[in-house]
């Protein structure tokens, strides 16, 4: 384990060494990715060497243009494998399997024997020490019946047992039969000449004791008997003579057709320089477009390797499931073999960049991605024309994506497309009905198969990349997840307090078009650490009682900025994205915790405290979304201290609250607009309204009207006279 942990740290190191700076790394990982997409594309664009292809129709007829005799190694080969599953399996008898369970059925009987004559027990508790050891659950008067009987009764059912128990293992039983095998012994202990209690303890001891197959398959004695079957088997001659016709124009070549071409030296070769040649530069304009659109629309997406990384990857994968599912030999016939690429899931990888970067950006890849599929499959436009419209389906599918149960949906969005835009090429390009049938059904199947892989695949990249998507950021959400948990039932008032940021900044920041899920997400895990020391918080003390009244106000500021701290390494442990640790580690800032500053100053410490020794030691908000946090935060932990709180008193407040914020700086490395705190604060006021707004004062005596209601089964009614 060391030296594996040695070897990366090495690796990394090197790596680290060699490309400095991320220019580097760019340039490294687009050498990297050409030459996997060259492979890739040439997969499908490059001539074969030879101008048939098994299983596909022959060309052209082809006869043999001399006598010829030669060692097929083809029909040899079929031959011989023939003889070779002819064998029967061979199975030896493990006799360790009858001894191992002879003394497992021993070792009880010794036990009963050491009970019977431990002579330092006494008499009435012997059949207690015999239930303890044996632990068979059996009532106490069959441990007694043990006890009492003599030794040559408790002998004879010793070896009845084991007679059974051989007599049926002597055979060899295959690992499949154990549990038949089993109960035939526990049948034939019921049958046997003995009193229901020894009929019981002999049942309990053969369900007791681990039962294992003792016929195993011998893959030596197998495998020696299959080779002498081949070598047994005599060279397959061929003889073919002059004009003699090997295969026919239309017919499907098979593996004996290309051995004799081969032998017989009628196969044609090209040079795969030019087609090369072509692969290059259709490659090199794939990636100069992406690098284009990147440099244009996504920096960020250049800026971090890990996302690179990614995008390459996904296209590779893309292209890798086409080139195998278009190799997909359906048997259907010559006119049905080019339809598989009907099937080509593009929309897999146009909703996964969609999910894991954005639509845009998804949209113009698939594009490209769709010229590929076409030219990747004889340059035909309709397979590229299905690819796009089913990408475009995926991309809408997952546009407003909720939770994964959605991508089962996208699934439909997609075989609809497919499906329609199939009938339509179908009808152009003047398909039979047949043809036109399996094509739709292979666009279903793109279908399915594209909500599957996409499913499937999307956990990995999520954690391998560190990539925060919504679906990952709904998942955290859900109240049962173990951290969120834990702040509920540990810091309930805390729990509260999050929910109620959550909504507030899940609100303005959809006011101001920033990530309202991520920052709601955030909200809710931004106060994590406080169940580390719930009740050293006010939102969680139910008492009068303040720990904080006992403490130097300097320990208290200790304590109450160590949640941060807390909170990060909780998020850790539990695998949260960076983004979300970022906003707890920033959703204070260094910000002064002024109560206990103003409590030192006017206490012992006088003028000699200092403000920075009051202050959270954490970074400002980098982003929109944890400035909102930091905000939302403030005014709710404050806005409860409001006596009778009006839509006016609120909006005074949260005002104040962001321009004190303003002013001590913690906003000045995010990016929100005056005009944008304006629509922040407008949203916190009609969230706050909502929470505290005013309530009917019912006098007293319709409150005691509808008590009396409440009591007598039914909802209050004023008489009608």
């Amino acid at each position: 384990m060391l030296k594996t942990k040695v070897i990366k740290e090495y690796i990394r190191d090197s790596y680290n060494k060699l490309l400095k700076d991320i220019s580097h790394k760019r340039i490294f990982w687009g050498i990297v990715f050409c030459v996997a997409l060259m492979f890739v594309v040439g997969l499908s664009v490059m001539p074969d060497q030879v101008n048939v292809q098994l299983g596909q129709p022959s060309p052209k007829d082809f006869e043999a243009p001399r006598n010829i005799t030669f060692e097929s190694q083809v029909l040899t080969f079929i031959k011989r494998q023939e003889a070779a599953d002819r064998v029967e399996p061979v199975y030896r008898t493990d006799e360790n399997v009858i001894l191992q369970l002879q003394e497992s059925i021993n070792g009880h009987f010794t036990i009963i024997r050491n009970v019977r004559n431990d002579d330092a027990i006494d008499k009435e508790d012997k059949a207690e020490e015999l239930k303890n050891r044996l632990d068979f659950g059996l009532e106490d008067e069959i441990y007694n019946e043990l006890l009492s009987m003599s030794d040559a009764q408790l002998e004879r059912i010793h070896n009845e047992v084991i007679q059974i128990v051989r007599q049926y293992m002597l055979p060899g039983v295959l690992p499949a039969d154990v549990e038949l095998t089993k109960r035939n012994i526990l049948g034939a202990i019921t049958l046997l000449n003995l009193d229901n209690g020894s009929k019981s303890f002999l049942r309990a001891l053969i369900e007791e004791i681990e039962f294992r197959g003792n016929r195993i398959y011998d893959p030596i004695s197998t495998n020696e008997l299959k080779e002498k079957a081949i070598e047994r088997v005599e060279p397959v001659i061929v003889k073919l003579t002059k004009n003699q016709k090997i295969v026919g124009k239309g017919e499907i070549i098979t593996q004996e057709h290309i051995e004799a071409l081969e032998k017989l030296g009628v196969l044609t070769t090209t040079n795969p320089a030019i087609p090369l040649f072509g692969v290059v530069l259709l490659v090199l304009i794939f990636l100069g477009a992406i690098t284009m659109y990147l440099y244009q629309y996504r920096p960020g997406i250049l800026e971090k390797e890990p996302l690179l990384i990614l995008l390459g990857l996904l296209i590779i994968s893309t292209l890798l499931v086409s080139n195998a599912v278009t190799s997909i030999n359906i048997g259907l016939g010559a006119e049905y073999s080019t339809l598989v690429a009907y099937a080509v899931p593009i929309a897999a990888g146009s909703m996964l960049i969609a999910i894991l970067f954005d639509g845009k950006f998804s949209m113009f890849i698939t594009t490209l991605i769709a010229i590929l599929i076409g030219i990747m499959n004889n340059v035909e436009l309709q397979f590229a024309l299905v690819a796009f419209v089913g990408g475009v389906a995926g991309i809408y599918s997952v546009s407003k994506l909720s939770q994964r149960s959605d991508l089962v949906k996208a699934s439909l969005y997609i075989v609809g497309a497919n499906v329609v835009t199939i009938l339509a090429l179908g009808l152009i390009l003047n398909y039979s009905l047949p043809m036109l049938s399996v094509a739709m059904l292979l666009g279903i199947i793109n279908g399915v198969l594209s909500s599957v892989l996409t499913i499937g695949t999307l956990p990995f990249w999520e954690t391998a990349f560190g990539v925060t998507t919504s679906v990952k950021l709904l998942e955290l959400s859900n109240p049962n997840q173990p951290l969120l948990r834990r702040l509920l039932l540990e810091a309930p008032g805390t729990y509260h307090h999050s929910v109620v940021v959550g909504n507030m900044a899940e609100a303005a920041a959809d006011a101001v078009g920033a990530d309202a899920l991520l920052t709601r997400v955030g909200a809710n895990y931004h106060d994590i650490g406080k169940v580390k020391r719930p009740y050293f918080f006010i939102e969680n003390q139910f008492t009068s009682e303040n720990p904080h009244d006992k403490l130097a106000p300097t320990l208290s500021t200790l304590i109450i900025t160590s949640h941060i701290k807390d909170g990060m390494e909780l998020a850790r442990e539990q695998g949260l994205p960076d983004s979300i640790i970022d906003i707890i580690s920033q959703h204070h800032g260094n910000s002064l915790i002024s109560f206990f500053y103003h409590k030192a100053k006017e206490g012992s410490l006088g003028d000699v405290c200092q403000e920075d020794d009051f202050r959270y030691d954490n970074p400002k908000p980098k982003t929109k979304e944890a400035a909102i946090v930091m905000l939302a935060d403030a005014i709710e932990a404050g806005v409860r201290s409001i006596q009778k709180p009006t839509p006016n008193k609120l909006e005074t407040f949260v005002r104040k609250i962001i321009k004190d914020k303003l002013e001590d700086g913690q906003l000045e490395e995010c990016d929100l607009t005056f005009k944008e705190l304006d629509i922040i604060a407008q949203s916190f006021v009609k969230i706050l309204t909502g929470i505290f707004h005013s309530r009917i004062e019912y006098p007293e005596n319709v409150l005691k009207e509808m008590e009396r209601g409440k009591i007598n089964g039914g909802v209050c009614k004023q008489s009608t006279g």
